[in-house]
């Protein structure tokens, strides 16, 4: 009896199956995951790439968009820099300079300017030096301010130059954030050019040839059409002035050998019949001769 139910046991035995990792199946289903897995890394990497990407641009923007800023900038140092004495113009230079201030600010410049001061200020001209990014969302401007100021009866000059920084949000609208804050004058730089000095590449009958030609091609140039040009000139080297000058004289032609070409660094002496002054250009060309003829290709 106890031997028959221990077998009935054992038919009852719930059977399993061995699956090895050498299965078809399962290949398969690692290919797909380390191809899942390769998938997302490529994905992870890709939208990197796409956000830098994409945040360069903007900076870029920022940075090569600065018009407005500008504007901006000017329009309020119009405001800034002008005034009476009198109560009611110092009320509407309040309300006019507070339409680009941060309330902080507009508190700091209530007593800027007040009646008992004896001078008073008009903006002759406000130049914007230059605009640089200073944070996301900030802009700083250095502005140079040219102002008349009248004090009694006397008038008199007066020039400075100033730093703002201007937050831009999202829309585009601005404010200003720092206050107007005294800068350095911008100064004439010590630079000077390597002057363009003669050498012996050139003979003197190539440079007499060369100098008849370019005073033939200057007297015609102000005047000549785009058709009369191409005999003398190759592609969009010079373009038409189209302009009311009589030619003068080149002005110390500095000739040297360039590539089997000459290469000229000229100043050209035109008066301008509109103006009755002295007009000046300066070129630095490049000759070829073509047979008898020369030409401007560079």
């Amino acid at each position: 009896m106890f031997k028959k139910k221990e077998k009935s046991i054992k038919e009852k035995k719930v059977r399993t199956v061995k699956v090895g990792t050498h299965k078809k199946s399962v290949i398969a289903l690692w290919l797909v995951l380390a191809a899942s897995v390769s998938f997302g890394v490529y994905k992870n990497f890709t939208a990197i790439d796409r956000h830098t990407t994409h945040e360069k641009e903007i900076i870029e923007l920022r940075l090569n968009d600065t018009n407005g800023i500008e504007n901006f900038v000017k329009n309020f140092a119009k405001s800034y820099y002008t005034w009476d004495n009198s109560k009611e113009a110092i009320e509407k230079r309040t309300a006019s300079i507070n339409a680009y201030l941060t309330k902080a600010l507009q508190d700091l410049n209530v007593d800027t300017i007040r009646t008992d001061i004896p001078t008073s200020s008009t903006v002759s001209d406000v130049q914007i030096w230059n605009v640089a990014q200073s944070g996301e969302n900030e802009f700083t401007a250095a502005y140079e301010v040219d102002q008349q100021i009248k004090e009694g009866v006397q008038t008199r000059a007066v020039s400075a130059t100033y730093t703002v920084t201007v937050h831009v949000d999202a829309d585009r609208n601005m404010v200003i954030t720092k206050n107007p804050t005294l800068a350095p004058t911008y100064q004439k730089s010590a630079f000077e050019p390597k002057t363009q000095e003669a050498d012996a590449s050139v003979d003197a009958e190539t440079m007499q040839d060369a100098a008849a030609f370019l005073e033939t091609f200057f007297k015609l140039y102000p005047t000549a059409t785009e058709k009369e040009l191409a005999y003398y000139v190759q592609g969009n080297v010079l373009e038409p002035i189209n302009g009311d000058y009589l030619f003068a004289e080149l002005i110390e032609p500095v000739y040297t050998a360039a590539d089997g070409k000459v290469k000229v660094t000229l100043s050209v002496r035109y008066l301008d019949n509109s103006t009755k002054a002295a007009q000046i250009s300066q070129y630095d060309l490049i000759l070829s001769k073509e047979g008898d003829n020369w030409k401007i290709t560079g």
